[in-house]
C-alpha cells in the first residue's frame, strides 16, 4: 500500500493546493526582485532582458496562483493569493527572495535557481495533475533561455576582469547557503511524490550540480563545500528584507481594497 492509497480526497486536496501555492511564490516573489532591476540594469539590452525573465516567472505565477485557488475552492483568485496573504503565509524558498545587490548577486541568484528548475519542470511534465503538467510544459521552455540566459553573465563575469571575477565569486559564497533549501522534501512533499503528482528534488540534485559545474569551470569560479544551509522559507520563516519586499508588493490592493481597473 503507498502513501497515496491512504490518504482521502480532501487530504491530497489540501497538499496539492499548498505545494502549488509555494511555486507559485517562487516565482512571483523572483519576479518581483529581478522587476526592481527595470531602469536600472548595466545596460539597456540587459534592462529589456531582466524584465522579460521577471515577465516569465511572473506569468507562471499567474497561471499557478489561479490554479491553486481552483483547488482549494474557496472563492480566491491570484490577486487575493498573492497581494493579500501575509509574510509568514508566503513558502517560497529563501533563495528567490534574496536582495538583488550588485549585479553579479542578481545573476548568480538567477542562474542556482534557474539550473534547478530547468530539470524539475521537465520532470513536472509527467505529474498526473494534468494542470500542473501544462504548466510545466510551457515553464520548461522559458527555463531553458533563462539557464541560457544567467549561465552566459556568469561566465562573462567570472571570466572578466579581476574586479568582476572577485564580484561573481563573493556572490556565488553570499547565496549559496540558500541553495540547499531547494532539495529538502517535507512529508507534504513525499505524499504528493508518492501520488505521482509532485516532483522529488532530491532527484535533481546530481543534475544541478553537473550544470553548476560546466558553467563555473569556464567562469573560473569556485563552488563552495559542502556545509550547513539555510531553511525555513516553505514553512514561512522568512530573511529579514522579505518583510519589505511584500510591502512593496501588495501596496496597491491593501491601499485601495477591492479596487478593480
Amino acid at each position: 500500500m503507498t502513501a497515496s492509497d491512504t490518504m482521502t480526497a480532501t487530504e491530497l486536496k489540501g497538499d496539492l493546493f499548498a505545494y502549488v501555492l509555494r511555486l507559485a511564490d517562487d516565482a512571483a516573489i523572483l519576479g518581483q526582485r529581478l522587476g526592481e532591476w527595470c531602469g536600472h540594469a548595466p545596460t539597456l539590452e540587459e534592462d529589456i532582458g531582466l524584465a522579460n525573465v521577471a515577465l516569465d516567472h511572473i506569468g507562471q505565477a499567474r497561471a499557478l496562483y489561479t490554479h491553486a485557488a481552483g483547488v482549494e475552492g474557496k472563492g480566491r483568485d491570484e490577486d487575493q493569493l498573492c497581494f493579500l496573504r501575509k509574510e509568514r503565509q508566503f513558502g517560497n524558498c529563501l533563495l528567490v527572495e534574496q536582495p538583488n545587490g550588485d549585479f553579479a548577486q542578481t545573476i548568480l541568484r538567477q542562474f542556482f535557481f534557474s539550473a534547478f528548475m530547468l530539470p524539475f519542470w521537465r520532470r513536472l511534465m509527467a505529474s498526473r495533475d494534468a494542470t500542473l503538467a501544462a504548466i510545466a510544459a510551457k515553464a520548461e521552455k522559458e527555463a531553458t533561455y533563462h539557464v541560457r540566459h544567467s549561465a552566459e553573465w556568469t561566465i562573462r563575469l567570472g571570466d572578466g576582469t579581476a574586479e568582476s571575477h572577485a564580484r561573481a565569486q563573493e556572490a556565488v559564497d553570499i547565496l549559496w547557503p540558500y541553495t540547499g533549501e531547494l532539495f529538502e522534501a517535507d512529508d507534504l512533499v513525499s505524499r504528493l511524490v508518492a501520488a505521482g503528482i509532485a516532483v522529488d528534488p532530491e532527484n535533481l540534485r546530481e543534475e544541478w550540480r553537473a550544470a553548476l559545474r560546466e558553467v563555473f569551470d569556464e567562469a573560473t569560479l569556485r563552488l563552495p563545500p559542502e556545509g550547513w544551509f539555510q531553511t525555513g522559507g516553505r514553512s514561512g520563516l522568512h530573511s529579514e528584507g522579505f518583510g519589505h519586499l511584500l510591502t512593496e508588493m501588495q501596496y496597491m490592493q491593501r491601499a485601495y481594497p477591492g479596487l478593480r481597473w
